[in-house]
């Protein structure tokens, strides 16, 4: 006796930025595909919130994600006349640093000058300003003397909750079904495809794509749950000062990497017209977390140490209390770079979610990429930097410490 056909051709667990942009485009494509997430999407609970998420074209984290990038420009925009919403603000980018610098490990090695390499490889518009050019163009901003700014006109924020709430509303247009509220609870193989068990019945289809975030390590198993880490992350909101309140409301989105220390490294984003605060964060790896046990509370400590550490003596015209803070979740990789991989253990499985913090602003075409695969086995984008086979050393590694003694 045969197996029943599957209800879907492709299931997406978890609808944040790229879950929600991978069923858009499945959708477009007319196949059968259903979207599943334990809360209803856009919600504050995971990566994917806070107002802002910086957007750039040349990427100081490495040129295999400059396609990305540029392609995911394009769809915001195709994604904004489809929908009639405001997703894409290009209101520039400055990186401040130094060209020799190093700040924040792999990814963020010589972050500024990879940054200028990749938009002359790209053709991408940009300048590069002095100390006195980024102080007189903005005053709002105290470099040292020997800093300077790669500047990208083309840069610039996007709103995640709009991102999501519109890839969804055109996904279900489309013909995608939503099915929200529902936790899942375990993948396993039927026949040709993936039995889906939820806390609301099981779920059949023919691949799954699992962009699930923090929660993929648990739901995923070996080998995921050894190489994605989730990571607590702070936003702030600090108030700006009347006579600053024009230059901030009027400012690009910056990234500030000043030097080798991680924890140095940090971003911001113009105050939005009528707040009177602007938005800023930087990052921090230092505890591993879980979404059922992540410390979602922001103390006064942790509010005085951002003021302290980053914004006194780089930003004017910030007050040194937060108007409101909020937490988010990265899930990191052991090298900070994307995962985006067929599971070794289920080759229906394809997991599209762990970006360290720094995915957003190619989400859409990483959704699109996702779509391609699962439809017709490669994507036009080169996602082979991204793969699994990466980590097999650090994988055995792993093995042979666990392994008992012969």
């Amino acid at each position: 006796m045969g197996h029943p056909l599957p209800q879907y051709d492709v299931a997406v667990i978890g609808l944040g930025a790229m879950g929600s942009a991978a069923l858009y485009q499945l959708a477009k494509r007319a196949v059968r595909a259903i979207g599943i997430d334990q809360f209803s999407p856009p919600h504050d609970r995971g990566s994917t919130h806070g107002e802002t998420r910086i957007t750039r074209q040349a990427i100081g984290e490495g040129a295999a994600y400059v396609p990305l990038a540029l392609r995911s420009h394009a769809i915001w925009r195709e994604l904004e006349a489809e929908t009639g919403e405001a997703l894409l603000s290009p209101v520039g980018c400055l990186i401040v640093g130094r060209m020799e610098g190093q700040s924040g490990g792999p990814i963020r090695t010589s972050f500024l000058a990879t940054t200028k390499r990749t938009a002359e490889d790209y053709g991408i518009a940009h300048e590069i300003l002095g100390a006195d050019e980024i102080r007189a163009r903005y005053p709002q901003f105290t470099p040292q003397t020997d800093e300077i700014a790669y500047f990208e006109p083309g840069g610039g924020y996007l709103n995640p909750e709009r991102c999501v709430a519109a890839h969804l509303k055109r996904a279900q247009e489309l013909g995608a079904a939503l099915q929200l509220g529902t936790r899942v609870v375990s993948l396993a193989r039927s026949g040709g495809g993936v039995r889906i068990t939820t806390t609301n019945g099981v779920i059949d289809a023919s691949q799954v794509i699992v962009s699930a975030g923090s929660w993929a390590p648990a739901l995923l198993g070996h080998p995921f749950d050894r190489l994605l880490s989730p990571s607590r992350q702070v936003m702030h909101w600090f108030p700006v000062t009347e006579d600053l309140t024009s230059s901030w409301v009027k400012s690009p989105v910056f990234i500030w990497a000043p030097g080798a220390d991680p924890k140095d490294f940090f971003y911001g984003f113009p105050s939005m017209p009528g707040s009177g605060t602007m938005k800023t964060a930087g990052e921090q790896y230092d505890e591993v977390t879980s979404p059922e046990t992540v410390e979602r509370s922001v103390d006064s400590a942790e509010v005085q140490a951002m003021y302290r550490d980053h914004l006194a003596g780089r930003l004017r015209g910030v007050m040194p209390s937060a108007a409101k803070s909020a937490t988010c979740l990265y899930t990191v990789t052991p090298d900070s770079h994307f995962l985006i991989d067929r599971s070794p253990e289920n080759d229906r499985i394809l997991v599209v979610s762990p970006c360290s913090g720094h995915g957003f602003k190619h989400s859409a075409a990483v959704g699109e990429a996702a779509a391609e695969l699962v439809t017709e086995g490669k994507s036009r984008i080169d996602l082979s930097p991204f793969g699994l086979s990466r980590f097999q050393e650090r994988l055995q590694a792993l093995r042979d410490s666990v392994s008992p003694a012969v």
